[in-house]
């Protein structure tokens, strides 16, 4: 590009992946920064992120780095910029786009089949495993539930900690006397609020609802209960109830359905997948989690740009961080988010981009706490905290000295979809120093009395970023065509040529061996 980074006033070189993002546009101030519309795709993002590197704090996952060139070729950025692909000579049996769960299990099983295949796995981002870290304290999280509710300043104007172990703990929720009697009910005596209707009938009645509408349009609770509940889901879905259908929340076990009479010993054919296989004892990760050594090739930092199939083989180009080269491939398979496909494979037809166009993830962040002392957490009396509308909205202590915190921005107002999609660009838009400030800020509020100093009690803070999380599932009451189908992803999935589509989006189901059950497809459709 013939620009020295030093006459920028910075430290740092510039590669050419910068420019995908806006960085060296809006460094230089030239007439092209002009043109970066403010809040777009990682302007915001890119320029307080480059100036918040504080000694302690990181974040990784879904990076601005990371995706700086999957959002160039969503926006039609990337080839004006790439130059000319070149070929690297190599030839592999099967190259997988994405190290996530799906593209390692995918190399796994291929290499299983075939030990001495030639194996390529290119990821955009600068490690692999994808969500493994947030997927096991997901499966902890799922078995414990929260002993603790803050209901936070940001829902009800003040803090205060509710133990859920403590007897009576109703009495300690700061609302009003009739919203008090309206959760001791749902907890205790709900009584039948369909009393006409058959099982049958009653389970439709509840998929047609979410569990916000459910608590408000039939119990008739006050507002106030609805708003200390909402939150209850979003550990798990990373959503909260005014997105997630009453079915589900009926059979995740949640308050005001004990009167319906429904069967607890098994699961609703309108339940979801994930809570259906809550029911099944044997529910748990994937046969294939990684590749069994070190026989698959690694690439990290290399985003896949496109996919071609051919007469002989297929061909990969992947990004080096200076320009696009290619590899030759007798197999591909594309474990990675369902929405960048058609950009990679323009080929695939009309119907099929569109069915992978409606997959939309659901952004979900992960922080790691290490603190130097515990005794705070030792004196609050509980483990695991529930948030009410704070940005954090739960967190948990690991002993000896560790504090995982969740943080769900999607818009559930919005639905599933569309508030993904929302909170998603809120998220690109939320500067590095105010994930680290809102960090800090709720464990001073929680652990404050309890001795609690954020400044000197804080050795080091990782924040795992995912835009693009949790994968889409299709539940009731936003997919009318589940449980029935035809499904969307039937088609999405559908094999072109020597390319095969992995992913949990394929499945579609948000429980981690969703993925790991894609690849194991993928593999078998490309061995026949």
């Amino acid at each position: 590009m013939g620009l020295n980074p030093r006459d920028l006033g910075m430290n740092q070189i510039i590669s050419r992946r910068d420019f995908f993002d806006g960085i060296a546009v809006s460094a230089l101030g030239s007439p092209a920064a002009a043109r970066v519309t403010p809040g777009a795709p990682g302007h915001t993002e890119t320029l307080q992120n480059a100036a918040h590197r504080p000694g302690g704090f990181t974040v990784r996952g879904d990076t601005s780095e990371a995706l700086s060139v999957p959002h160039a070729l969503r926006d039609g950025r990337f080839w004006i910029h790439a130059g000319t692909p070149e070929p690297t000579g190599e030839r592999y049996d099967l190259v997988v786009a994405g190290g996530g769960r799906s593209g390692m299990s995918a190399a796994a099983e291929w290499l299983r089949r075939d030990p001495g295949a030639a194996v390529l796995v290119l990821d955009n981002h600068d490690e692999t495993g994808g969500q493994a870290r947030r997927d096991a304290l997901r499966r902890r999280t799922r078995q414990e539930r929260p002993d603790g509710v803050m209901c936070d300043a940001e829902t009800f104007g003040t803090d205060t900690l509710v133990r859920l172990s403590s007897p009576g703990w109703a009495d300690a929720v700061p609302i009003a006397e009739r919203a008090r009697r309206d959760l001791r009910m749902l907890h205790e005596d709900p009584p039948d609020w369909f009393p006409r209707l058959s099982a049958e009938e009653k389970q439709e009645r509840l998929a047609a609802l979410t569990y916000s509408e459910f608590l408000l349009r039939v119990c008739g609770v006050h507002p106030d209960v609805e708003r200390f509940c909402r939150t209850m889901p979003c550990r798990e879905w990373a959503y909260d109830t005014r997105a997630f259908g009453a079915i589900d929340a009926w059979g995740s076990g949640y308050p005001g359905f004990g009167g319906l009479g429904l069967d607890r010993d098994k699961p609703s054919r309108l339940n979801s997948p994930s809570v259906r296989q809550e029911w099944q004892a044997n529910a748990g990760a994937g046969r294939v989690t990684a590749p069994p050594d070190d026989r698959a090739r690694l690439r990290l930092s290399s985003p896949v740009v496109f996919a071609r199939d051919g007469a002989r083989a297929a061909t990969v180009g992947y990004f080096d961080g200076h320009q696009v080269m290619t590899v030759e491939a007798g197999s591909v398979i594309l474990a990675c988010w369902s929405a960048v496909i058609p950009y990679l494979v323009p080929e695939l037809p009309d119907d099929q981009r569109r069915a992978l166009r409606s997959a939309v993830r659901v952004p979900l962040l992960h922080a790691t706490v290490r603190v130097r002392d515990a005794r705070a957490w030792r004196r609050l009396g509980v483990l695991r905290v529930r948030w009410t509308g704070a940005y954090w909205g739960f967190c948990e202590f690991e002993p000896p000295a560790t504090v995982h915190l969740l943080a769900t921005p999607c818009r559930s107002e919005l639905g599933p979809g569309a508030g993904a999609a929302a909170g998603r660009r809120e998220l690109v838009r939320t500067p590095y120093g105010r994930l680290e400030h809102t960090i800090r800020d709720q464990l001073a509020r929680l652990l404050g009395p309890a001795g609690f100093d954020p400044a000197a009690g804080i050795e080091a803070i990782t924040v795992d970023r995912w835009g693009h999380a949790n994968a889409p599932e299709y539940c009731r009451p936003w997919h009318p065509f589940y449980p029935d189908g035809p499904f969307p992803s039937d088609l999405a999935r559908r094999r072109f040529g020597r390319i095969a589509i992995a992913g949990s989006d394929s499945s579609p189901v948000g429980r981690a061996d969703a993925a790991a059950t894609a690849a194991l497809r993928a593999v078998e459709e490309l061995a026949r």
